[in-house]
């Protein structure tokens, strides 16, 4: 039986309602002549066999409780942002919803990890009216949030695709020049953020 028990059709049908709530905040903002919130949504629910895996590694019982409770990122949402502002701008919706709320924050951005690695993190409470792993109707979800940028985006599928899928041959080499590679594509998305301000600037001066 699935980890998640009776749950994970419950799991599905999160995902697909925060899915909707983001891409209606997008299509309020392209109706307001706003730039759009982000450029794609990756959504997905943590596979039974993954979240029994993570549950193990840190110590947890293999429950639903646990998956659920304890474990906090079996429905995860990633969205992938052109600049930086759009990144500050997700996170005031978020902060202000109605719907959800924010119970961890971890900014990899503004502090971004040894390895280069850079994104925003967030662990939501969403309110939804199914019946939760406590016994309460509507019932409390947890729904994990990453918030990159394309270039961010980029750079974590890369590395995870030369660490974690083949055998690296000089991991210290690798390593320095996935750093030095994270820390350039963060000095283009300073730059690239400039060039927004100085366009809209320019429109506003008109």
């Amino acid at each position: 039986m699935s980890i998640y028990g009776p749950y994970e059709e419950t799991l599905n049908n999160i995902l697909a309602d925060v899915e909707q709530q983001l891409a209606e905040w997008n299509d309020h903002q392209l109706a307001a002549n706003q730039p759009k919130l982000y450029e794609h949504l990756i959504g997905r629910v943590k596979t039974p066999a993954s979240m029994a895996e993570k549950c193990r590694r840190k110590g947890y019982p293999e429950s639903t409780a646990a998956a659920l409770r304890q474990c906090r990122d079996a429905v995860g949402v990633r969205l992938v942002c052109n600049f930086i502002s759009d990144i500050t701008r997700c996170l005031s919706l978020i902060e202000q919803a109605d719907w959800c709320t924010v119970v961890k924050k971890k900014d990899y951005i503004t502090n971004a990890k040894p390895n280069g690695y850079r994104s925003y993190h967030l662990i939501l409470d969403v309110v939804e009216p199914y019946e939760d792993v406590d016994g309460q109707r509507p019932g409390h979800f947890f729904v994990e949030v990453q918030l990159r940028t394309i270039a961010m985006d980029s750079w974590a599928s890369l590395e995870h695709e030369i660490k974690y899928k083949h055998h690296v041959a000089n991991p210290e080499r690798i390593s320095k020049e996935l750093k030095r590679c994270a820390d350039q594509l963060a000095s283009c998305d300073i730059q690239m953020q400039t060039i927004r301000q100085l366009v809209q600037e320019g429109e506003r001066d008109k």
